[in-house]
């Protein structure tokens, strides 16, 4: 479980402390306010972690600082595609050119810590060597869809130069990993069966390396002629099956709620919420109203009382994106996305009431 999260005069932010909830957090905040880098910071560290000790398997050994202060660098680098230099990630102002980075874990022995200056090219400088690896890739989602990408798109990201972020191909190799069988496959049918209900059947993957739509009533829809909505409820049904979303894992979704109808959003609400009692830490990066007040109503019914939840509000200061912090979502202040909102609907109310006066 990720605890806690560190930076100084890191991209827009000149200096964040974020204590994490176990169960559901949630990042609010305007367009260029940093939610996408505070998923995916933790998400670089945790996948690069979770993937070197996967590589070391067979003859475990330990981090050190000669293989993190590259293999860091690399994985922050293919995460946010800066030009040029990992350097263009710092956080620039008077007397200050070097970005710190301190993340802590339920175990100890994974804490990690590390700083960088805006001339690095592509190492870092390790100051909290962990002892050991992650055990379990975290999951990350893109504001996207990747279902009708995935036939042939990893094989092509490692030969070609593409245009996409390294979560994209990370997140596909985890589509495209076989279905769970065993002991755990009673708590992925009961996470599966409302998505299901909603999507009208199952998601498979058929020989060929595509996905379709397997409906109950017998018929089978290719993915790209499936809605683009339903399509993202798809990837995350397919990475349930997978049990990527199972034991203590990590989900970070960026704007799960980007080209979903109403409906559909207070289903991936509820999902979202099934996936936290499943045991996976939930990070959500949010602009809607709507789904913030979904998962306000959902948490107050006895079904997700359990959940513990953590919120950030992102708002521009003078020096860099201030963040505030609250285990309530009324208690964030500012909610500048609130506020707009509210705003909105007062100009709505008196217009709508000045033209019944006239």
């Amino acid at each position: 479980m990720l605890k806690s999260l560190r930076i100084r005069d890191f991209t827009v932010f000149k200096e964040a402390d974020l204590t994490f909830a176990q169960g559901l957090n949630v990042i609010v905040g305007a367009n260029g306010t940093g939610k996408s880098h505070l998923l995916k910071l933790p998400y670089a560290l945790m996948a690069m972690s979770a993937e070197e000790g996967r590589k070391r398997r067979e003859s475990p050994t330990k981090p050190t600082k000669t293989l993190l202060q590259n293999r860091i660098a690399e994985k922050i680098v293919g995460v946010f595609r800066p030009e040029e230099r990992l350097g263009r990630l710092v956080h620039r102002q008077r007397g200050r050119n070097k970005c710190e980075v301190d993340m802590r874990f339920g175990q100890p022995e994974a804490h990690l810590g590390f700083q960088f200056s805006s001339l690095a090219q592509s190492e870092v400088v390790v100051q909290r060597l962990p002892s050991k690896w992650q055990d379990k890739l975290p999951v990350f989602l893109p504001t996207g869809e990747l279902l009708t990408l995935y036939p042939g798109f990893v094989s092509l990201y490692e030969t070609h130069y593409l245009e996409f972020d390294e979560t994209w191909r990370d997140t596909c190799l985890l589509l495209g990993a076989p279905a769970l069988r065993g002991p755990r496959e009673e708590a992925i049918a009961r996470l599966l069966e409302p998505l299901e209900e909603q999507l009208g059947g199952r998601v498979v993957l058929d020989a060929n390396g595509r996905f379709y739509l397997q409906q109950f009533n017998g018929g089978k829809m290719e993915m790209p002629l499936v809605a683009e909505g339903w399509r993202k409820l798809a990837m995350l049904m397919r990475l349930i099956a997978t049990g990527s979303l199972l034991n203590k894992g990590c989900l970070f979704w960026d704007e799960p709620e980007a080209n979903l109808n109403p409906r559909l959003i207070r289903e991936i609400a509820r999902a979202i919420l099934g996936i936290c009692q499943a045991g996976v830490q939930v990070f959500v990066a949010t602009h809607s109203l709507f789904l913030l007040r979904e998962l306000e109503i959902l948490l107050k019914q006895d079904e997700f009382a359990a959940v513990e939840q953590q919120y950030f509000a992102l708002r521009p200061g003078d020096n860099g994106v201030d963040v505030s912090q609250a285990d309530d979502l009324e208690d964030v202040n500012p909610l500048l996305l609130l506020d707009e909102d509210l705003e909105q609907s007062d100009r709505f109310l008196d217009q709508f009431m000045s033209g019944r006066e006239s």
